[in-house]
């Protein structure tokens, strides 16, 4: 299987708010930037876009390592979070329905075809394919702006 790795990074003006999400993929010496725009939408919505896109980018399985700064995400996964929705209904622990369920259930997915470590990173901090990744996120909003 490739390995590749995968930063990934959502942004909003607002919460809701105009969004964007960067993403950079990285197979050897091969890199990749991604990004793209929705005008009404959320933080937590954008990072979970930006892992989508990526991770739909892929034409074969692969061996995937996925950084981000978003903690919702990361423990999705790793808190195995998504497993516990999955088996109860999409419902959370206090029975009330999930929150981005789509988007989740299109990483659970992905999840199926490729190996995926998801790692946590610190954001805005000196990780420089995160910091390229938020710069991704943000120009989008910009680029809407202007």
């Amino acid at each position: 299987m490739k390995q590749v790795q995968i930063y990934t990074d959502g942004a909003c003006s607002g919460n809701p708010g105009p969004g964007g999400w960067g993403a950079i993929l990285i197979y050897g010496s091969h890199q990749l930037e991604l990004s793209g725009y929705q005008p009404q939408t959320t933080n937590n919505q954008m990072e979970l876009y930006a892992a989508i896109a990526a991770l739909e980018k892929l034409k074969e399985p692969c061996c995937v390592t996925l950084y981000s700064d978003s903690a919702y995400l990361i423990n999705g996964f790793n808190q195995r979070w998504i497993d516990n929705w999955s088996k109860n209904g999409w419902k959370t622990a206090s029975k009330k329905p999930v929150e981005n369920q789509q988007l989740w259930r299109q990483l659970l997915e992905l999840r199926e075809k490729h190996q995926i470590t998801w790692i946590k990173v610190k954001g805005h901090a000196d990780n420089p394919w995160n910091n390229r990744c938020d710069a991704l996120a943000t120009g989008e909003i910009k680029k809407q702006r202007s």
